[in-house]
């Protein structure tokens, strides 16, 4: 007979009663979350897919949105158990997969707790964020084992280099701010020497170019984007973010240096040569806190396969590090993203123009994106980054295309429906149900987003900002805060959050912007700068605003904003309308 009660920590979940006990205190939790807790519960410690979830509660043949469907579910799960999603202490997520329960059980009150089944013992307790998987197919590699070549193949081309589009996206895309809720803040002050993580730390430094040409530059630091995404997938690592290791690029800095300023052990650091349809990369690793070599070694390849080549070089670091994990084991071995050489290099093509930051750079950049596309019709990672691309133009005008929005969308579903385990297809779409007014897509997107790349200091920003123009800046300054430190050598970057939690207090807010202001020519920047000051009453601070807006952007149009649609304050329509009010004194039109 099935238990009737089940307590985990200090929680009670009773079959009878169906309701979730906090500390004998009731849950308030909806059918569906308290439907899934129920079955991942009697399901403990095994993998239960999204399929099996979406036919248990919802059934087959029922026509729902099935990845947002269980994404929300998941999410006001994770709510009322207080247990955030990289961190997981009850719901742990597998990949593109599904979702374990993995906190011991007592069933009915009994005081021996029933551990989670079929845990694997060699995943190290240290590792909290580790995901589950299913026991029946666990294989546990030895630390000072090589990972076999097919169980390492595919971590690469699953992920591609589309990091760099975010980051843009994450600084230009500002847009949403509510009144307070709470008094958290986020420290700005930089610490000349950070500590290192509970976890083995690296940072990958920009591989130098070695082919001679500078018009090659965008291989190598296509190359460099690749192994930091890469090894930032892997839970077990803690990896800095290509923002604050592209800062070091041409720069002659001692590794010791590096290691203070970043708070990190292990540097990654090389060279990229591509010439006569060949490639050679040749790769360092350096223990930063000492400066002493692991190893350093050279790898030569025909250009077709310059993803073998980079996935042995990440499978080397794993294996170095003795961490005790598999690929597989970690939901990352994942189908090849592209068999063809010149897909990936007009992607990387792409990337190169898209940093240029201009109306020119992103129509080429989308260009070669498109191009990529046609080469190669199932290259996910492409479809995500013309998404951006797309995305990028509408929000700074830089084309009249009415559907610019409509076409990112479209993007970013085709990624998601080719390759579910694409952390940044999930954070674009997270971004784009914002302009649909979908809040709780929105944020469950976003975590869905975190959950796949735990590392990934854009996947956090994004989240975080979803939560403040979603009304929930509280719960958007512990995924900013994360950010910054997996990308320390930007921290001012992310002030955005903190603008979002004073709006209301705009006289806290204005610091926050004006030094993000400093950092980027941002023309939201200065929107909500004159937003802050009209509010305050400082009407020719306002206007000075206004005008720099004009400034960076002269065909700027708050009507366009207002056609749209454009969640100017998030849910809360009546402040929008205020905002474009205060603007349209100001001189914007």
């Amino acid at each position: 007979m099935p238990a009737e009660r089940f307590e985990f920590e200090d929680f009670e979940l009773d079959r009878s009663a169906y309701e979730l006990r906090h500390a004998g205190s009731v849950v308030h939790l909806e059918r569906i979350p308290l439907d899934l807790l129920f079955l991942l519960v009697e399901r403990r410690g095994q993998l239960v897919t999204r399929q099996e979830i979406f036919e248990h509660i919802w059934g087959k043949g029922v026509f729902v949105d099935t990845d947002n469907s269980i994404n929300t579910a998941v999410r006001k799960l994770r709510r009322a158990l207080h247990d955030p999603a990289d961190a997981p202490r009850f719901v742990a997520a597998v990949p593109a997969k599904g979702y374990r329960f993995i906190a011991p059980i007592r069933e009915d009150g009994s005081t021996a707790p029933v551990p989670a089944a079929g845990l694997v013992s060699a995943v190290p307790e240290a590792s909290p964020t580790a995901d589950a998987v299913d026991p029946s197919s666990t294989t546990i590699t030895k630390a000072d084992m090589p990972l076999r070549k097919e169980r390492r193949r595919g971590i690469l081309w699953s992920i591609g280099g589309v990091a760099f589009v975010i980051a843009v996206i994450v600084l230009v895309e500002q847009l949403s701010l509510r009144g307070p809720t709470t008094t958290a803040s986020i420290s700005t002050t930089q610490s000349p020497a950070l500590p290192l993580p509970d976890k083995p730390s690296i940072a990958v430094l920009p591989f130098t170019n070695m082919s001679g040409d500078r018009d090659q530059e965008y291989f190598s630091d296509g190359i460099t984007d690749d192994l930091i995404t890469a090894l930032s997938r892997l839970p077990d690592l803690f990896v800095i973010a290509r923002t604050s290791s592209f800062t070091y690029k041409g720069k002659a800095v001692k590794v010791q240096e590096i290691s203070r300023e970043l708070g990190v052990k292990y540097i990654l650091e090389g060279s990229v040569e591509k010439a006569g349809g060949r490639v050679r990369i040749t790769a360092q690793l350096v223990d930063a806190t000492t400066g002493e070599d692991f190893w350093a070694e050279q790898y030569e390849r025909p250009l077709r396969d310059i993803f073998v080549l980079q996935d042995e070089v990440v499978g080397r670091i794993v294996t170095t590090l003795k961490l005790q994990l598999t690929l597989e084991e970690r939901g990352i071995l994942v189908r090849k993203q592209t068999d063809n050489p010149e897909a990936y290099d007009d992607f990387l093509r792409g990337q190169e123009h898209y940093w240029a930051l201009t109306k020119q750079g992103n129509a080429q950049a989308r260009q070669m994106f498109e191009k990529a596309i046609e080469l190669d019709p199932k290259y996910a990672d492409a479809y995500v980054a013309l998404g951006f691309a797309h995305l990028l133009d509408y929000i700074l005008q830089w084309i009249s295309d009415p559907h610019a929005l409509d076409r990112a969308f479209q993007m970013a579903q085709k990624a998601v429906a080719l390759d579910d385990s694409l952390p940044l297809a999930h954070a674009l779409l997270g971004r784009l149900y914002v302009y649909r007014w979908q809040y709780d897509q929105a944020i469950a997107e976003c975590e869905r987003g975190v959950e796949l790349g735990p590392n990934s200091a854009n996947a956090y920003d994004m989240l975080a900002q979803t939560l403040a123009r979603s009304g929930e800046p509280a719960e958007s300054i512990a995924p900013a805060e994360k950010a910054m430190r997996l990308d320390p050598r930007n921290r001012d970057l992310y002030l955005s959050e903190l603008g979002y939690a004073y709006m209301g207090r705009y006289d806290e807010a204005i610091p926050c912007f004006k030094k993000l202001g400093a950092h980027n020519n941002n023309p939201f920047v200065h929107f909500y700068l004159a937003v802050d000051y009209f509010e305050l009453g400082r009407e020719q601070d306002a206007r000075t605003e206004a005008a720099e807006i004009l400034r960076i952007n002269p065909q700027f149009s708050l009507q366009k904003l207002v056609d749209r649609g454009m969640p100017v304050a998030g849910r809360d329509r009546t402040l929008g309308a205020r905002y474009i009010a205060d603007l349209r004194k100001v001189g914007l039109k």
